[in-house]
């Protein structure tokens, strides 16, 4: 149970000793800071240094708490209080304050975002609520969601509920204000905190919910009175340069930003939904992706086998399995492993998630004719070793790659099949004939994403009876692959020049030594990694 801050409405005295602490702490680290400014000019440099990324309003806020001594304020305990009706939604808005339960000594608990100027609001506080205030920290982002939430009945909130309603010049002027920075930040800081893959923004029928995918599960990590969404569409809108008065078409966009000492990659996405519209961004952060094969999760024959593949000069080589099991960054291991300076690599993506030195990366644009089929037709008049494309998602495509694999080319792709052996099936399906797949196909990985139990609290979500840290008390910490593959030997290539059906390929390749997905899976379940209900919702369409 945290401890009230010792900085109460009865106790000022030492506030400012332990603002000239916390002055000094920020003067070390920042040396333009304001050292004997006023109260605004500190909260306006604290502010700008969380809006320019230079400090996350987690790391302020901690060194907040060193510097006065004060408890951490854990916000998953965090209950919305109940409004005041003696203190106004813009007194509590322009003073960053929430005034929340009584105490038992009859103090009133009132939540700030900063330390600085609190006499003026212990006295403002006082006289208003009859009762000493007694002050606690919260961030700043956090606290200004919370004061929405308990104004949101009110007339306090000049955002308009309907996009359309507002023009180009306003929404700007929404999406520039303070507040929807830092709330964009916030959602973004939290995002990476979570190692989430994902950002979805939905707007309901009386809120916005904002939600991350982390390890492939969504999890709503706060929601916001339904009157901030048009700033907080603006806003995003802005950084990835779309539209922001289009709010009836979809858009994609694509933007560099930085965020503290994290140079992040979004993509983003927006559709025209009945209750507004749903915003996607796809996370691709540079600097927490290591393409390394050995860490995928491959047992030591599997892998061994798999590097004898890659290392074929010639040939197909897929990798399948459905949307997000991580084939993409199976393929980026891959080309790692094989860039060097002594062959030429040239990819066609949909889209180029990762940019990649020593490559020549290629991007899809159907809307001026650069399709997968098109861009490998030229791709292979420009002498490439090692081609990679994205998907093979149709006969031209196929027909380009295969002919390009049986003329001196190694040719990695993808392909959406539930196993390895319907990376065959899928193949003749497009029209491509049998002798042709025997012929140049090498080999298929398919491949499933489980999650891994958290090594901190082996599962259970608690340590010592609180939520765990480590993996927020989902009881699961980072991903790892189960696999199979199909290496296409001699008699399997009879048996596809054969036209024979999948389920005698299947057991033509297991009596030649592949391990099926699931007993892939098995094994990390006995080896303590996942659990079996982690490895059946994995694998459940197989």
């Amino acid at each position: 149970m945290n401890e009230l801050a010792a900085i109460t409405g009865r106790d000022l005295a030492g506030l400012p000793e332990k603002l000239s602490r916390l002055a000094a702490a920020l003067k070390a680290k920042f040396d333009d800071y304001p050292e004997n400014g006023t109260a605004e000019e500190k909260r306006e440099f604290d502010s700008s240094l969380t809006e320019s990324g230079q400090i996350t309003e987690v790391e302020l806020t901690a060194l907040y708490r060193s510097a006065l001594n004060l408890a951490e304020t854990d916000e998953n305990d965090f209950s919305v209080p109940s409004p005041r009706p003696e203190l106004s939604a813009d007194f509590l808005a322009a003073n960053a304050v929430l005034p929340a339960e009584t105490l038992p000594d009859g103090t009133v608990l009132c939540y700030a975002a900063d330390p600085y100027g609190l006499p003026g609001k212990s006295r403002a506080l006082r006289d208003a609520l009859a009762a000493e205030p007694a002050f606690k920290l919260l961030r700043r982002t956090f606290l200004e969601r919370q004061i929405a939430k308990v104004c949101q009945n009110g007339d306090d909130d000049e955002s308009p509920s309907d996009a359309d309603a507002a023009g180009e010049s306003e929404l700007r002027q929404l999406a520039g204000e303070a507040r929807i920075v830092r709330l964009v930040n916030d959602i973004f800081t939290r995002a990476l905190e979570m190692n989430a893959s994902d950002i979805h923004i939905e707007p309901g029928g009386d809120a916005v919910s904002v939600r991350c995918r982390v390890d492939g599960v969504l999890t709503e990590i706060l929601t916001c009175p339904l009157q901030q969404f048009p700033a907080i569409s603006s806003r995003i809108k802005l950084i990835a340069d779309l539209n922001i008065a289009e709010s009836r078409l979809p858009q994609d966009g694509r933007t560099g930003f930085r965020l503290g000492r994290t140079e992040l990659d979004m993509r983003v996405s927006t559709i025209p939904i009945l209750t507004g519209e749903s915003i996607v961004l796809r996370l691709l952060n540079k600097e927490s992706v290591a393409f390394d094969l050995a860490s995928l999760g491959m047992s030591s024959g599997l892998l061994a086998e798999f590097d004898r593949l890659i290392r074929i000069p010639h040939g197909i080589i897929l990798v399948v399995g459905p949307t997000g099991s991580g084939k993409t960054t199976t393929l980026y291991s891959v080309i790692s492993k094989l860039n060097d300076n002594r062959r030429k690599i040239i990819t066609i993506e949909d889209p180029v998630e990762y940019q990649l030195p020593g490559l020549s990366q290629m991007q899809v644009n159907s809307q001026i004719g650069v399709t997968f089929a098109a861009g490998l037709r030229h791709i292979v008049r420009q002498d490439p070793d090692i081609i990679l494309v994205g998907e093979i998602r149709d006969r031209e495509t196929a027909d380009i790659a295969i002919n390009a694999a049986l003329t001196g080319h190694l040719v990695l792709s993808t392909l959406h099949t539930n196993d390895a052996v319907g990376a065959v099936t899928r193949l003749a399906d497009m029209g491509v004939e049998p002798f042709l797949i025997s012929s140049a196909l090498f080999g298929v990985l398919s491949q499933r994403l489980v999650r891994k139990l958290c090594t901190e609290c082996g599962g259970s979500g608690s340590v010592d009876g609180a939520r765990c840290r480590r993996c927020n008390g989902a009881g699961f910490k980072g991903r790892m692959g189960i696999f199979e593959l199909l290496t296409v030997n001699e008699r399997l290539r009879h048996a596809i020049t054969a036209n024979l059906p999948s389920d005698e390929l299947e057991k033509i390749a297991e009596a030649s030594g592949m391990v099926p997905l699931a007993q892939d899976g098995l094994a990390k379940v006995k080896s303590g990694v996942t659990t079996i209900e982690e490895l059946r919702r994995s694998t459940a369409d197989i």
